[in-house]
């Protein structure tokens, strides 16, 4: 017993307690923030029924991330092609028997869950890039060398991209640069991949539908359609421009209180926080996330096999660029585009997703010795 109680004690002192912290710090922000953008669109007993769906959730998701740290993240990299026929299978049911809201046909019923694949296939497509990745490190010299990789991950970004899902799409792209990068392609090569999608911009422009051409305009000018697509952006800026310095105040936000702002407790959540708890409950929340960001990067940087450091970046990319889209539509510097904020946003499959990914981390960087857990 003395030996195994050493044991642990010497895993528990592996773990990464700051990284953990901010990941919960944000979760605990959520379920604050959710709690007060909810509570007046649901009468009677039921007015808190989102924050504690979310709590449930988080509570399981945080149980199922534990246990994963029992396992050795390494073993991950044998399934990668099970896990890409997975997701294949999983994005063309959504085509196939997903059901539509706001316009989009994302989502799979299961009973009384609502599952949204695309979600999963993020951190699915990272575990599979880093598995093919991981031999092609430093042999990215050509374009010839990266179009197998394109082609990769291609195919589940259009099947993305037909749900419509603009948003994800673009999350898949970030996750692949952030990964080739690591894997060492060239720059020139890199250079020459920004020239062309810049130049197809015009053709790019020609199979976008009419409501994402309508985004964009809207994110150039929210005037051009205030009561349509401009509406969203415009109640947001004013409700994080009214929160000024320290808010409003919990449940005292009149946009988010009002039901002004659309989507209050899963896209545009970064707009409650800005109204109700001002630029500095803003500022503490961002503050939380480069937390995990810099951690990511460190894990990335100080993993103990090449495999591990492809997925710390992918998964650090993937939550970069969440933050940096969200944030920046809802403050009106970037178009919506439908992307939740990790760990704040509600929704399961988000979540899921989320806390997955911050449990991998914490494996990548419990194992950097290759330290023998919980035995």
């Amino acid at each position: 017993m003395a030996i195994l109680s050493a044991e642990r004690k010497r895993a528990l002192r592996r773990i990464d307690f700051v990284l953990l912290f901010a990941a919960i710090g944000i979760i605990i922000y959520s379920l604050i923030v959710i709690s007060s953008a909810t509570h007046v669109n649901t009468p009677g007993e039921e007015r808190y029924w989102f924050v504690q769906r979310q709590g449930i959730f988080a509570l399981l998701n945080v149980i199922i991330a534990i246990l994963f740290l029992n396992f050795d993240y390494r073993g991950l990299a044998q399934y990668g092609k099970q896990l890409y026929i997975i997701n294949l299978i999983m994005l063309a049911a959504v085509m196939l028997f997903g059901h539509a809201a706001l316009g989009a046909q994302r989502w799979i019923q299961i009973g009384p869950i609502s599952l949204q694949p695309s979600e999963f296939s993020k951190l699915i497509m990272i575990i599979c890039l880093a598995s093919i990745l991981e031999n092609r490190v430093g042999q990215l010299n050509s374009l010839s060398d990266l179009l197998p990789i394109a082609a990769y991950i291609g195919v589940p970004f259009l099947l993305v991209l037909k749900q419509p899902d603009l948003g994800t799409s673009l999350v898949f792209m970030a996750i692949f640069f952030g990964m080739v990068i690591i894997a060492g392609i060239r720059w020139k090569i890199l250079f020459g991949l920004c020239i062309a999608g810049i130049a197809s911009l015009p053709l790019l422009w020609q199979f976008l539908k009419d409501y994402q051409k309508m985004r964009i305009m809207v994110f150039l000018d929210p005037n051009v359609d205030p009561l349509g697509s401009g509406y969203h952006i415009i109640q947001s800026k004013i409700a994080i421009g009214s929160g000024l310095l320290f808010g409003k105040g919990l449940f005292e936000g009149t946009q988010s209180q009002l039901n002004f702002l659309p989507e209050n407790h899963t896209d545009f959540i970064f707009a409650v926080v800005g109204e109700e708890l001002g630029f500095v409950g803003a500022v503490v929340l961002l503050l939380l996330y480069l937390i995990i960001f810099w951690r990511g990067f460190q894990i990335a940087k100080d993993a103990s096999d090449t495999f591990g450091r492809l997925l710390a970046v992918g998964i650090t990319s993937m939550l970069a660029f969440h933050v940096l889209v969200n944030v920046g539509m809802t403050t009106g510097i970037m178009p919506v585009t439908g992307i939740p904020l990790p760990l704040m946003s509600y929704g399961v499959s988000a979540l899921t997703t989320d806390i997955l990914a911050i449990s991998i981390l914490m494996n990548i960087y419990m194992r950097k010795q290759k330290l023998q857990l919980f035995s």
